[in-house]
């Protein structure tokens, strides 16, 4: 209805110049963040006076820093490895059911998204201490498995959505069973979303700081809990030195997800 009109450059414009103020808003706390990690003063400032490596040796020098990355990398590989099945088949299974019983299912799996954080937290310290999970990198990787189910959940409903079953069909009736389906028709059909979600399940776990301050502890305490309780007691340039690091571990995430995105086959 809008062919004759010719497009306004002034609109265009401002949308363009809107887009990349909101982009700039948005990582300008990295573009800060970064450079401080370089500087040689013992306390965080921005432009940085003198550059050094300095919090980056005291990062790799320090046995409760390497400590607490270990155990971030360890509950979200584990984070990843469990959230993604259980997310995955969720995503499967509501597929076939009934609008209203999947949007019932469906804000049943993203509660622990949708609630605050700090109530999720609460509940899980009070469920957990229970069954003496406290502190336990079992509890940690419980915790934040429930947190990154939703992300999974998510993704892998989107890519359930375009997905082919006549494929599925066409193995079942040669007689395929659902283990060779599953291996060869419908994960050859998600690769893309599947690396998606797992990525995103392990940054979810690695950045998560408010269940992880009530449930970890002592030598399973996270790299966010860490930083947060660095802060808290004094300054220490060394948080900015590790949240560059965890900044190249979201790049790299992205960058993963683009490629993936890229790489998956048009129909």
């Amino acid at each position: 209805m809008l062919d004759g009109f010719a497009r306004s450059r002034v609109l265009t414009f401002s949308g363009w110049a809107f887009a990349l103020a909101m982009m700039f808003f948005l990582i300008a706390p990295s573009l800060i963040v970064v450079p401080m990690s370089f500087s040689s003063s013992e306390y965080l400032e921005f432009p940085p006076r003198a550059f050094s490596l300095r919090w980056y040796e005291s990062f790799f020098a320090s046995l409760a820093w390497l400590q607490a990355a270990r155990a971030s990398l360890v509950a979200a590989s584990l984070t990843a490895v469990l959230s993604v099945p259980v997310g995955t088949l969720a995503a499967y299974a509501t597929r076939s059911l009934p609008l209203r019983m999947k949007v019932t299912v469906g804000a049943f799996l993203l509660m622990p998204a949708i609630v605050p954080s700090i109530l999720v937290a609460i509940g899980y310290f009070f469920v957990l201490a229970q069954i003496g999970l406290v502190g336990s990198m079992t509890g940690l990787v419980l915790g934040h498995t429930a947190l990154a189910i939703p992300v999974v959940f998510v993704i892998m409903s989107a890519a359930f959505a375009s997905f082919d079953p006549n494929q599925e069909r066409a193995a079942e009736s040669f007689g395929a069973g659902r283990l060779v389906i599953w291996w060869a028709v419908i994960i050859p059909q998600i690769k893309g979303p599947l690396l998606a979600s797992a990525l995103l399940a392990f940054v979810t776990s690695l950045d998560e700081v408010v269940v992880a301050m009530f449930i970890s502890a002592g030598s399973n305490s996270t790299l966010p809990k860490v930083m947060f309780s660095a802060l808290r007691d004094k300054i220490d340039p060394t948080v900015a030195a590790i949240s560059s690091m965890l900044i190249l571990v979201a790049v790299f995430a992205v960058v993963a997800l683009l490629r993936s995105g890229s790489n998956r086959p048009t129909s």
